[in-house]
């Protein structure tokens, strides 16, 4: 395929279980026929840790099909994931697949770390005192005072971020402080992209998308995730990849708070509950291609899009 210009970056979205990593591949398959490299950069937070596989429904090397990719296991389990260097380091990747003449593509279901790489996004100030007064709350009283106060300050803040994740409403409160305006203001936006961009997203109907997301849940305990959360105890886990949905579970089990029906269970309402917040966030994107995650033509669908209409790269 004749390349001009720049390679566009490719975008794929969609919740948990839909097939985006496998459509990914597909793609970078697709446009290698038409005599165009790709590369794959992950955009799952929880993909970024090494050791955390089973759990993040990580694709094992030999799956990969020979496709480079970028951005999966450069944490330790100890780091704390940065949305900010994320964006930092996701975008320098971006820039030297494109020098290449390789057409990047991000995949992944984490909406704010997509949304500030793809958008046009500056990150607000930090401050270091405020940050620490409110994780000293959090710790000594819990989540649910801190999201009680975002609620009465931010309702779109924190009905976005949701009740359970703590170190989001740390920074939301945080920004809050410093900036006294809504967090909300702070966000990506979401109708100027900082690249050309083609972006697909996937979906599947409520009803199946639950089976799905229920039977992935049951695999991760069949495949061994306890034995998974076992070994990176030993090692050490920090906050965030302690808090991962079914990483914390598996500790409550193996702890005994929990019995292992109950923490399959937890972990399955918690991922149908992420499931429909991805669904929410990826709809704002006013750029996004639609397609249904079991088209029998779907790998052609997506392709077409990537290609353009004249069977060449252009924006979206």
């Amino acid at each position: 395929m004749a390349q001009i210009g720049t390679p566009p970056l490719v975008v794929v979205v969609g919740a948990t279980g839909t097939g985006k990593s496998a459509l990914s591949l597909d793609i970078a398959e697709g446009l290698a026929r038409h005599g165009t490299a790709a590369e794959v950069i992950n955009a799952d937070a929880m993909q970024l840790y090494r050791g955390m596989d089973i759990g993040t429904a990580k694709l094992p090397l030999e799956e990969r099909r020979g496709i480079p990719h970028h951005l999966l296991d450069v944490l330790d389990p100890t780091d704390e994931a940065s949305v900010a260097q994320y964006q930092v380091d996701a975008r320098q990747l971006i820039k030297q697949i494109q020098g290449a003449g390789r057409v990047p593509i991000m995949v992944g279901g984490s909406g704010l770390y997509i949304s500030s790489v793809i958008h046009d996004f500056q990150f607000p100030a930090r401050d270091p005192e405020v940050r620490a007064r409110l994780e000293a709350e959090l710790e000594l009283h819990g989540v649910g005072l801190l999201f009680q106060r975002l609620q009465s300050v931010d309702p779109a803040a924190a009905q976005s971020i949701g009740a359970s994740n703590g170190r989001r409403i740390v920074r939301a409160l945080e920004v809050i402080e410093i900036t006294g305006e809504p967090f909300g203001a702070g966000l990506p936006e979401e109708t100027k992209l900082w690249t050309p961009a083609h972006i697909v997203g996937l979906v599947a109907p409520r009803g199946e998308l639950v089976q799905r997301l229920d039977r992935r849940v049951q695999q991760m305990w069949d495949t061994g995730l306890l034995d998974e959360v076992r070994g990176l105890r030993d090692r050490g886990l920090g906050v965030t990849a302690a808090r991962a949905i079914g990483y914390a579970q598996a500790i409550q089990q193996l702890d005994g708070t929990l019995s292992e029906t109950e923490a399959i269970e937890q972990t399955a309402a918690l991922t149908r509950r992420y499931a429909r917040r991805q669904v929410g966030w990826f709809k704002r994107y006013e750029q996004c291609h639609w397609l249904t995650y079991d088209d029998p033509e779907l790998a052609a669908r997506a392709l077409a899009i990537v290609m353009g209409e004249n069977g060449d790269h252009g924006d979206a």
